[in-house]
Order: C-alpha cells, then structure tokens, then sequence
C-alpha cells in the first residue's frame, strides 16, 4: 500500500489496516517514543488508543493534514512524539494540581486542629470561670457530647423537661461570662 492509501483506509476505518499500522507496523515507533517520553511504565494499548482517536477527531482532520511530503511513518512520528509530550505535560499538571490540593488539605487540616485546640483552650477557660459546676456538666454533655438528654436528666436526677431549663440558664451564664472576658480582653489591648 502507498502512504495516500494507508491514510485514506485510516479515515475510512478500515479495521484490518488500522490494527495493522497503528498494533504492529508502528509498535517499534510507538514503543521508542513512549519510553523516551515517559519516565514509567504505560499501557502500550491504552496510549496508542489515544492517540488514534487523537488523529480521528474532526472527522480525521488530523490524517487529511498529511501531504505526503515525508512517509507517512515520519509524519506519524512528529505527530505521536507531539501528542504524547503533550499528554505528558497534561498528567504532570494533574499530578501537580492534586499534590497541591493534598497540600492545601493538610496546611488546613493543621489549621483546623490548632483552632480546635484554641477553642478547647477558651471553652475551658470559660467553664473555669462559672460558679454553677451543674451549669458546666449539661453544656459539656448535652452541646459539646451531644449525649442524649434522657441520660444527662438521669446523671443529675431530675426530668428532661427540667434539664432544658437548666440548659437555658446554663447557656445564659456561659454566655455572660464570655461577653465579660471579650470585653476584659479588649481593654487590656488598648492598654
């Protein structure tokens, strides 16, 4: 076959010329340029599948492009090498989009557990401060354990309907004391 008819039974699919240039005519080729391309391991199948389908969008706008001014396992060459750097540099973006979202992932991981600890750190300093030890069980278990309030009404012997009320003023006065340490600390800045 001449390299216009190769090309033309490419745009025609024929399969038995396809599978016969692209699986074995060019494997020697593919293989080289794959191997020099990629510093790993791929799919020899997968990548020259690619590829075809590269050269076979637009209705085979790619294969009419050839002009015969080369053979066609020259133009093929140029064209693979071309492709196959290309879809190189698109995987290493890829890679390095996703090493940069893990690391944006973990600096706000870190970030959350420190402001957790802070948090944890205010709470505490906050529960120091309340008087009513009752006040302080009941936000711990109820807001902060999410226990069920059937059972903290158990661990403080009264009634579900009572441990709301007692959950109200409890927050009322944790409430109170944050405000007044705001305002503690906000005057002690602009001193």
């Amino acid at each position: 076959m001449t390299d216009q008819e190769i090309i033309q039974a490419l745009i025609d699919r024929d399969e038995k010329v396809t599978q016969q240039f692209f699986f074995q005519s060019c494997r020697p080729l593919f293989t080289s340029i794959i191997r020099h391309v990629f510093s790993y391991e791929v799919d020899y199948d997968e990548f020259v599948s690619e590829f075809y389908l590269h050269l076979m969008e637009n209705d085979a706008n790619r294969l009419r492009q050839f002009e015969g001014r080369s053979t066609i396992y020259q133009w093929i060459k140029v064209t693979a090498i071309r492709y196959f750097i290309a879809k190189r540099k698109r995987l290493v973006n890829m890679q390095d989009s996703s090493e940069k979202l893990q690391d944006a992932l973990m600096r706000k991981e870190k970030v959350d557990s420190e402001q957790a600890m802070t948090a944890q750190m205010d709470i505490n300093r906050l529960f120091e401060l309340m008087k009513n030890k009752r006040y302080t069980h009941v936000i711990k278990r109820l807001v902060l354990e999410e226990a069920e309030p059937k059972a903290v009404a158990q661990e403080l012997g009264t009634n579900v309907y009572n441990l709301y009320n007692i959950k109200k003023r409890a927050i009322a006065a944790l409430t109170e004391i944050a405000l007044k340490e705001a305002k503690r600390h906000e005057k002690s800045i602009h001193i």
